[in-house]
């Protein structure tokens, strides 16, 4: 026997099963799978428990907002573009989805030569090392032009860029986001740093007009945000960029007294980012509003999104 006192269990207190708080009920489980259920009604086969509620909550924020014609910010990063999902995001753009998008520059750079030639994304690993990476001819030349003029005209980047592919006939014009949502009038912002995007590697970027353009967006996007309040925000993939001008956009409009108060934010990414994290489903929130993070491939969930989402409408 050890000579070590022990704790005499004898005297735990125990209490009833049905007095017992609990998380999961059988009620929340997922219904067996229907291989002849339409496709658009996949999120009821879905457990009413963590990302299969979360998706739930998201559609049922989403198409009310749409229906109470509040602000729908729809973000996006670089990397989502060059993820095959532009027909799932023109979908949701035909369907009245979004308000406005918001992209960084990368965002516009993959979105403007998939327009143009059909391709995008070099391997950065195989022309870094030679130093010719962001180095080819025609699209710093083209998109830094339209840029230039468009800051001239009083435009932003988004719809500076938008306007040239339209008025370029640019033969994948169809698939742009760019390019359908000037063809919508719809507003779509390009947010910039200087150094940033391979663009300004170049002698045809002209960083004071890149910087008034890209300024006027970020008053666009304010604007845009105006009725935020019961509205909602998605973040793709923007670990930095957008989070960060989100914030101060909504600094902006909630200072000059605009209904920007509660409302839903979703973070999608392939992993989980301090910025979107902070900057979109904590701090903005803090009075009030939910908070929803689906971490996961965009080749995945952005067209189940859409799907579900269209079948809602």
């Amino acid at each position: 026997m050890s000579p070590r006192e022990e704790i005499d269990l004898s005297k735990v207190r125990t209490i009833p099963v049905a007095e017992r708080p609990t998380k999961v009920r059988i009620e929340q489980f997922a219904p067996a799978p229907d291989p002849e259920a339409p496709q658009g009604t996949f999120d009821r086969f879905l457990p009413d428990i963590l990302a299969g509620a979360s998706l739930r909550a998201l559609l049922d924020a989403w198409t009310e907002a749409t229906r109470r014609r509040r602000a729908v910010l729809g973000m996006l990063g670089g990397h989502v573009i060059k993820t095959g999902v532009q027909r799932p995001l023109l979908a949701l753009v035909e369907k009245g989805a979004f308000t406005v998008l918001a992209m960084n520059g990368a965002a516009a750079i993959h979105d403007f030569e998939i327009a143009m030639w059909g391709n995008t994304s070099e391997p950065v690993e195989e022309t870094l090392g030679s130093g010719r990476f962001g180095m080819v001819e025609e699209t710093p030349a083209l998109m830094n032009r339209a840029v230039n003029e468009g800051a001239s005209r009083g435009l932003g980047i988004g719809e500076a860029l938008g306007s040239f592919l339209l008025e370029a006939r640019a033969p994948n014009a169809e698939l742009s986001l760019l390019a359908r949502a000037a063809e919508r009038s719809l507003p779509l912002t390009v947010h910039v740093a200087i150094g940033t995007d391979t663009l300004h590697q170049h002698a045809s970027f002209d960083g004071a007009k890149t910087g008034l353009a890209t300024h006027r967006d970020f008053r666009i996007l304010a604007a845009s945000m105006r009725t935020l309040s019961g509205g909602l925000v998605l973040n793709f993939g923007s670990a930095v960029m957008m989070p960060e001008v989100f914030l101060k956009a909504l600094s902006l409009v909630r200072n000059l007294g605009h209904e920007a108060g509660a409302f839903t934010a979703a973070n999608f990414d392939q992993i989980r980012h301090y910025r979107p994290e902070k900057n979109i489903l904590e701090r903005p929130l803090k009075d009030g509003g939910q908070g929803l993070s689906f971490v996961g491939p965009h080749e995945l969930w952005i067209p189940l999104l859409a799907t579900l989402f269209i079948a809602r409408r």
